[in-house]
């Protein structure tokens, strides 16, 4: 949508007729030089087709009709033959980047919380042919200590360096990495290292010492059958306690695991290759509705999914640099680093605390991760773009009224320039050049996944990021591949074409009443089939047999739950979710994700839980506002007390209400789906906390004792 032109009409009249003649005398010179007919025409074509002609599909991209793709490069049909295709073709090239810490100090803030601040240095890199080496010297001394090929390994780690060695170390030795979310608690921890009984882990020193030791209760849910042989690998060279285990279990650092692999006597023994149905990844989802599944991924539907991925970045080569700092237990995260390495880029390293230099462990006055990588490639999730977005508009409220004047003009000029598939290169340099160095300022791609995109956080970010953001869906189960949207389409919504290594059928849903035949486009649950469809659930048949299944062809599908919509030009919009929806008493049904989507982008939210239930005619939020802004409309209501005494103030709970009801019709949201009440929380809850969606349905220490019980009925202790 439009920013308010708050200025006097005539003399905004006076300054929309000089950009007028500005466009009329520049528009013929730049679109001869530029080449914006090409890039109008790739914009209008159509993308996917239905195979068969039926509405419902399934429907494939224009440059796989006749067969999906599986692979990226000839006989590297594995992924330790896909590292190593870029080990030999890009051996001196940088591979993955840490940047150095300086110092770290302790910062008391006024509120007397301590805060620690990091100062950090330039990038140290490994080269593709170091990476490749430190790889296999680290699989070589796994497997001197006793790890064995198709047994399982586990990797409970931040997103860093070591932790993609770690897994092209157990791709080359064919040992199934299972990953873990670094924000999971002990039950959770204890559930996946029992189901796939693993004798060797891989984690940080912090991981390790605050949910791993036996004073957590990390490891009194193990089966003590484990004990005598379990293996725990530190991959920080930092000193560390390794005590109150119980006897039997050996921790040692991964440089330790590494001079040993590095042994002739070691390194020359003949590892086993593995086969492109072996399982790679056991990837455990985040657990937000119950205990993690497992989710068995092969090496091909991996470089499958990959191959897709990589065929929607225009020109993705050596000369890219990538950002990875979203976690690597996550399947985006994986999957858009192995596509980077596969093309030989470079991956920097960082995190969600020192990314920019505003970020909250970024010491005032250095620099943060972006500034000093400066990518070109970056990966986010909506939620990080809705916080890059009402950030940025908080400091355009705060300019003068000369700036915010120009600035909102020259956001608005470019909407309509976007919207006819233009660019316009004079406000891009002099206007939102210092927006654009938040990130870097080279960004040319900015891939969004996870979750819905809202229209305005995305024509925001093609605006101020001056670069396409390809919009993409899929799930864990489907490799993270499914779709994502053209470079060249800057339409908001959508999430784009099938990619070349999957076909999507819409499956009738006659409940929710969408149907494959409605008009004027088809509507239905998304099923994903091709290749990157994976193996299913790790020892869970009764919910593969659920959502998994496979056709006559041999074909495997998985069903999403999903509703989409495909439009005349082949590309899918997400337009509901069948576990998503609620019927309230009235017979109304509301998708509590749609209602969050456009709810988060109003500034006094920070992050929002819609909640309803059939019992009931309403529904009700849970806020976690913006503390800066609440303060703010506190002190104009004249309320005054403590952070948790405004949050509890029932004044304050009326007045947000009013605000957001306001958002809500501004968004377009339906009478019944407008929340009638909010609680209003005082704590903090990011994805670093580890707190999720539907955390709110039950309070902290209720969720823990949900999990605990869940995973002690399954193994008869405590």
């Amino acid at each position: 949508m439009k920013l308010k032109e708050d200025m006097n009409p005539l003399l905004l009249q006076v300054v929309r007729s000089v950009v007028w003649v500005y466009s009329i005398i520049t528009f013929l010179p730049w679109y001869l030089l530029s080449g914006a007919s090409t890039k109008q025409e790739r914009a209008k074509r159509v993308r996917a087709r239905s195979a068969n002609g039926h509405p419902g599909g399934p429907y494939r991209s224009v440059a796989s009709l006749k067969a999906l793709t599986t692979g990226l490069h000839p006989g590297r049909d594995t992924l330790d033959g896909v590292f190593e295709h870029a080990a030999q073709h890009f051996p001196n090239r940088d591979c993955l980047g840490t940047r150095q810490l300086l110092s770290e100090e302790d910062e008391v803030q006024p509120n007397g919380k301590v805060f620690k601040k990091v100062i950090l240095g330039d990038y140290i890199w490994l080269s593709y042919r170091e990476a490749y080496q430190a790889a296999a010297h680290f699989g070589s001394g796994l497997a001197a200590l006793g790890q064995r090929p198709q047994y399982n390994i586990a990797i409970f780690c931040e997103t860093r360096a070591e932790w993609i060695i770690t897994a092209q170390a157990c791709f080359m030795y064919n040992f199934p990495l299972v990953t873990l979310y670094s924000t999971l608690g002990g039950p959770a921890i204890a559930h996946g290292l029992n189901e796939t009984e693993v004798t060797h882990i891989i984690t940080s020193k912090d991981l390790f010492q605050s949910r791993l030791k036996v004073s957590q209760g990390a490891f009194r849910l193990l089966r003590s059958s484990v004990w005598s042989h379990f293996h725990i690998i530190v991959v920080d060279n930092k000193p560390g306690t390794w005590t109150d285990f119980p006897k039997g279990i050996r921790v040692q650092s991964m440089a330790t695991v590494q001079e040993l692999g590095a042994k002739p006597e070691n390194l020359s023994k003949p590892r086993s290759r593995p086969k492109p149905t072996d399982i790679a990844v056991i990837m455990y989802t985040s657990g937000s509705t119950g205990i993690p599944k497992g989710v068995m991924i092969s090496h091909s539907n991996l470089i499958a999914g990959i191959t897709g991925m990589a065929e929607r970045i225009p020109g993705l080569c050596e000369d890219d640099t990538y950002i990875g700092y979203l976690p690597l237990a996550h399947v985006l995260e994986l999957s858009a680093e192995l596509v980077c390495v596969s093309h030989g880029c470079r991956i920097g390293y960082s995190s969600p605390q020192t990314l920019a230099d505003q970020s909250t462990k970024i010491k005032k006055g250095s620099k943060g991760d972006t500034s000093v990588l400066q990518p070109t490639l970056m990966a986010a999730v909506p939620e990080i773009m809705d916080r890059i977005y009402k950030n940025v508009m908080t400091k355009v409220q705060e300019m003068t009224s000369v700036q915010r004047t120009l600035f909102v003009l020259a956001y608005n000029y470019k909407m309509e320039q976007i919207s006819k598939g233009y660019s316009t290169p004079l406000c891009d340099r002099l206007v939102f050049r210092k927006v654009r160095s938040l990130l870097g300022g080279k960004t040319r791609v900015l891939l969004s996944g996870g979750a819905p995109l809202s229209a305005a956080t995305q024509r925001f970010m093609n605006i101020c990021f001056c670069c396409p953001v390809g919009q993409g869906y899929g799930l864990t189960e489907t490799c993270g591949a499914g779709t994502i949207s053209d470079m060249w389409d800057y339409s908001t919504g959508r999430v784009g074409a099938p990619l070349v290594c999957s076909e999507i059928m819409l499956k009738d849903w006659e409940e929710g009443g969408y149907h494959s035949t409605d008009k004027p486009n088809p509507r239905g649950e998304i099923l994903i089939g091709g290749p990157n469809v994976t193996m299913g659930y790790y020892k869970n048949e009764a919910k593969n047999r659920e959502d998994f299944f496979v056709d006559k062809n041999s074909q495997r599908w998985f069903c999403t739950g999903d509703i989409g919509e495909f439009d005349p030009d082949g590309c899918l919009k997400i337009i509901d979710r069948k576990k998503d929806l609620v019927k309230l008493q009235a017979g109304e049904y509301v998708s509590l994700g749609k209602v969050e989507a456009v709810l988060k982008n109003c500034s006094l939210i920070d992050n929002i839980c819609a909640y309803a239930n059939s019992d009931e005619s309403y529904v009700i939020g849970f806020v976690v506002p913006n503390q800066k802004q609440l303060m703010t409309l506190a002190k104009e209501k004249r309320i005054v007390g403590s952070w948790e005494e405004i949050c509890n103030n029932p004044e304050m709970e009326k007045e947000v209400l009013r605000i957001i009801t306001d958002a809500a019709v501004a968004g377009k949201l339906e009478r019944f789906e407008i929340p009638k009440k909010i609680r209003l929380s005082a704590e903090p809850w990011t994805p670093e906390t580890g707190l999720v969606t539907d955390a709110f349905k039950l309070k902290r220490k209720e969720l823990k004792t949900h999990y605990q019980d869940d995973i002690e009925r399954m193994y008869g202790g405590k």
